[in-house]
Parts: structure tokens; C-alpha cells; sequence
């Protein structure tokens, strides 16, 4: 009975979509993903487009423009994103002592292709709306209007990014007794001779074979993908039918964002070189949970975004409300 107390990362994934296969092998998951979450968002505007979400009194939105729109978004998000991960999220310092590396594609000291391993979320974020605003009023088009329409589309994207997170067995959560609980190869191991590790073990029916174990973790990037993903999705796809203005789905999305990834961060194991922002308990274990005040850095970035996406509704709403009384 203890043996399905725990989860084994299935040994058959491999980063690669054809591992071994010369050329073929370059092809990873993780920028297959990519492709499948613009290719979502691209159909779910075509679906607004056609409801007549992005007209204007002066103009009816086309496909093309629908390309457009999302191709200056992806352009941004993926400089936003990289720069982000690069310049905040990794302490090392190289990438501002040689910013060049933070587009070079290959490992300095291996000189095999990796792609652009490391992307941040709020990094993204920003780099997307940057993109979203540039092309609106480059196209004279209003600009919280095709927002909305855009973060109605981006969640289902989501769902394809934290797969490929989690093919890529990375990104893993913190140690849990949950029957769910998997064990990812690459996580940290730890002393079997330490009692509490013992015990832990002893709880999921687990065995102690070496001198280190690796206990099973939440699989947060799958809790990302469905409450980042479709839930979040889901939720802005019916809200779009009670919309009253412009820039309301807008907040919706930042802040039901900023609080899904906010509790889901207490699950997601905070990255080591970095760990908490704010510990409150002193606590340096960024494996397990001691603490609900120990804060990460992506959970100030979440808390910032719930704060800015209630002041965006709160604005676009009053800006309406003039507008309308004029």
C-alpha cells in the first residue's frame, strides 16, 4: 500500500523531443511549448476578433492586425522575459558583466546549444505590455481595449509553458507527503542518516537504499498550468460577457495572476541562490514550508501586481465614468 504514496518522474521524458537524434535532437519541449501557447493565443483573438471585441466606430479590427498586434507582444514579452531572468533572477553577475551572453544561445563553458534557458514570468509581463502599448499607438488603436483582449487570450499559453516546465523537470515544488508527491531527478538530495528524513521517508513508505535520497515535491508547474491556465482563462473567458469598459479585464487578469502564482509560490520551491526576500522566521530550508511570512521574490512581484491590478480597475472605471458623463 505505501509504494503509491509517492510519484516517480516517469524516466521515458527527456527534454529533448528527439533525444539522440542528430539536428533533430535541438528540438526541446520547453520551445515546442512556446510555439503551442502563441498559436493559442492567436486563436482565441481570432475568436474575439470575430465577436467584434477589438472594432472601433472608426475602424473594424482585421486578422491581420490581430497578427500583428500579437507578433509586437511576443517580441517584447520574450526580450522582457530573459532580460528579467538574466539581470534579477541570477545572482552570478556575469550577464551584467557581459550583457551580450543574455541572448547567446550556447553554454560559455560547454559550447552546447541550450536555447535561451531562463525566462521570468513578470519579466514578460512587462516586456509584453511595453509591446502591446508600442503597437497601439503606433496603429492608433485603443490601447485597453485590445488589451483585454489579449489577457483573455495569453492564460491558455500558461498551461503549454508550465508543461514544458515540468518536462523539463524543473521548477519542482517542496517536499510533501501528498499521495501525488513526485520525485524529480535533478532535485536536491538529502542525508538519509538525518532523523528527520528518516521519518519523512518512513511516512510515504519510501526506502533508504544510499547515503542520499531524493523525497518527493509538488509538481507546481502542473498546479501552474491549471490555475494559471485554464482556471484563469476560464474565469476572464465568462467575464468578458459582464465587461462594462474597457481596462476591466485588464485588472481581472493581473490581479487574479498576482493571487493564483502568489499562494501557488508556497508550494514552488523559491530559487537557492536567491531563496526569501523576507523570512520572518529566519528560516534558510527553501525546501519545505515553515513559514507563511517567509516571502519570495516572486511573491512581492505577485503581491505588486495584485495592488496594480486593482488600481487599474478602479482607474479605467473612473476614467469610463468621466467619459460617459461628457
Amino acid at each position: 500500500m505505501n509504494q503509491f504514496l509517492y510519484i516517480d518522474y516517469p524516466s521515458f521524458i527527456k527534454p529533448e523531443v528527439f533525444p539522440g537524434v542528430p539536428f533533430l535532437g535541438l528540438i526541446r519541449w520547453y520551445g515546442l511549448m512556446y510555439i503551442f501557447a502563441f498559436a493559442s493565443a492567436f486563436f482565441v483573438l481570432k475568436k474575439l476578433l470575430k465577436e467584434g471585441a477589438l472594432d472601433t466606430a472608426e475602424k473594424k479590427a482585421t486578422e491581420d492586425d490581430i497578427f500583428s498586434f500579437i507578433t509586437w507582444g511576443i517580441i517584447f514579452l520574450l526580450i522582457g522575459a530573459r532580460v528579467f531572468s538574466t539581470l534579477v533572477y541570477d545572482t552570478s553577475g556575469l550577464y551584467w558583466k557581459k550583457p551580450w551572453l543574455i541572448f547567446w544561445p550556447f553554454d560559455t563553458v560547454t559550447k552546447r546549444f541550450t536555447g535561451l534557458a531562463g525566462m521570468s514570468y513578470h519579466g514578460g509581463f512587462i516586456g509584453g505590455l511595453i509591446g502591446m502599448i508600442v503597437w497601439c499607438k503606433v496603429h492608433k488603436q485603443p490601447v485597453w481595449k485590445w488589451i483585454d483582449a489579449m489577457v483573455v487570450a495569453i492564460p491558455l499559453g500558461y498551461t503549454f509553458g508550465r508543461l514544458g516546465n515540468f518536462l523539463n523537470g524543473e521548477l519542482y515544488g517542496r517536499i510533501t507527503t501528498m499521495p501525488w508527491g513526485m520525485v524529480f531527478p535533478r532535485a536536491e538530495k538529502f542525508s538519509s542518516s538525518l532523523g528527520w528524513v528518516k521519518d519523512f521517508a518512513a511516512s510515504i513508505g519510501m526506502e533508504l537504499n544510499g547515503k542520499l535520497v531524493n523525497l518527493p515535491r509538488h509538481p507546481s508547474q502542473l498546479y501552474e498550468a491549471f490555475f494559471e491556465g485554464i482556471f484563469l482563462f476560464t474565469v476572464l473567458w465568462n467575464l468578458r460577457k459582464v465587461k462594462k469598459y474597457d481596462g476591466f479585464l485588464g485588472g481581472c487578469y493581473t490581479t487574479g495572476y498576482g493571487l493564483v502564482r502568489f499562494i501557488i509560490e508556497y508550494f514552488r520551491e523559491p530559487d537557492a541562490d536567491i531563496g526569501y526576500r523576507i523570512s520572518a522566521d529566519g528560516s534558510t530550508a527553501l525546501y519545505t514550508n515553515t513559514s507563511l511570512l517567509n516571502i519570495s521574490t516572486g511573491q512581492i512581484l505577485c503581491f505588486l501586481m495584485i495592488a496594480g491590478g486593482i488600481a487599474i480597475i478602479v482607474c479605467t472605471r473612473l476614467i469610463n465614468r468621466k467619459h460617459s458623463a461628457e
